[in-house]
């Protein structure tokens, strides 16, 4: 297990002076690290035909990026070149062990880990990134550059596959070694290229802009048959213009809008349901021979038995006014509120063993539940 030391400050510190407020540069954060994942393994995960990957090459100053899966890696050159891999620990349970440090963020926030190759000058120009990133360093060495956010920086696409930024003062210009760690709030423009063959770990989290938030919510409104209530006009009188629309009617308009934002067992349903759901697809493995709810029973009442959450599984839970809602990729179950010890095993640790789950005193409900997502393949021993 990865044990992360962020200098010389504890969790709610550098929550307090760094995040989202400034980049660090986190010296020897992994003492002693090892790359969880070989660079053959990686281009293995990047001829899969569900694996988002790319390779990205800087030729003269031309740059190109090329979309996988791929069945050669000949634009995989000897320098300026970069393969990278989406949502890594969906598929490689070693490599998905590193996000686990990182959970003192909330899980909702966290999205995937992204890994990239890169031979000597290698990398993907200056950019920015609309969300928070920890890149961790690992086999080789990066120079890396990173400025404070800057409206005035105009971006542009090198083509229509790479958007960059021009370039930027730097307050953090540091060559990063095995172990050592950067961590870069929204909108920090930043560049990296390596000096040797380097594999770099990406942290990445999610920020959800309005439109997102409100293009799931119309969708979920729409999926479950919600904000069937009409407009009204009770108290209409007659107006000098026919054609004017009125404030006190724009008004009444929004609160009809604002009424469904308001339906808090609505909301919440979709929040659960729009912030668990996996963006990239996984290596599920459903039991050919599914177990039943007795047997899961047993399996917690009378065996020590370990089950692993499967990496990418995202798993969140809102305590309702009656009810706990947990969330597991897009999938809300609801569970009396008694379950909040058992629940908690599930969505806070990447591991449960169902010691614990039984002096949790489960009710028959979440063994349903737990049964169904084993069952699924999000939780295998």
């Amino acid at each position: 297990m990865y044990q992360l030391k962020i200098n010389d400050l504890c969790e709610q510190e550098f929550l307090n002076q760094y995040w989202q407020k400034k980049p660090l540069l986190i010296k020897q954060g992994f003492t002693d690290f090892q790359d969880p994942i070989e660079a053959e393994e990686l281009a293995g995960l990047a001829m899969e035909e569900s694996i988002e990957s790319r390779i990205v090459t800087n030729h003269n100053n031309d740059w190109q990026a090329y979309q996988g899966p791929f069945e050669d890696f000949e634009k995989l050159t000897e320098q300026h070149a970069t393969l990278l891999v989406q949502a890594v620990d969906h598929w490689h349970s070693d490599a998905a062990q590193l996000l686990h440090p990182f959970r003192f963020i909330p899980n909702w926030r966290i999205d995937d880990l992204m890994i990239s190759y890169s031979t000597p000058k290698g990398g993907v120009g200056p950019h920015l990134d609309q969300y928070d990133v920890f890149i961790i360093q690992g086999q080789g060495k990066r120079h890396w550059r990173v400025g404070l956010p800057d409206p005035t920086l105009k971006q542009f696409a090198q083509n229509k596959k790479l958007l960059q930024v021009e370039q930027f003062e730097a307050v953090i210009d540091c060559i990063l070694e095995p172990g050592d760690i950067l961590y870069i709030p929204p909108g920090c423009p930043h560049e990296g290229y390596a000096i040797e063959n380097a594999l770099n770990y990406s942290v990445g989290f999610r920020a959800p802009n309005q439109q997102d938030l409100f293009s799931s919510f119309a969708d979920h409104v729409i999926d479950t048959d919600s904000g069937q209530k009409r407009y009204t006009d009770h108290t209409l009188a007659l107006r000098d213009s026919k054609g004017e629309l009125l404030q006190s009617e724009t008004d009444k308009v929004k609160t009809l809008m604002q009424a469904l934002l308001n339906n808090d067992e609505l909301f919440k349903h979709w929040l659960g349901n729009t912030l668990s759901q996996a963006k990239h697809e996984m290596d599920l493995a459903p039991l050919e021979e599914p177990i039943t709810c007795e047997q899961m029973s047993d399996l917690i009442t009378n065996n020590a038995e370990e089950f692993e959450r499967l990496g990418g599984v995202r798993a969140i839970y809102q305590q309702l006014e009656d009810a706990l809602l947990l969330s597991i990729n897009g999938e809300n179950y609801p569970l009396p509120l008694c379950d909040l010890n058992a629940v908690t095993l599930l969505t806070d640790h990447d591991y449960v063993n169902t010691d614990d789950l039984n002096a949790a005193q489960p009710s028959l409900v979440f063994i349903q539940t737990f049964t169904t997502l084993v069952n699924e393949g999000m939780w295998f021993n």
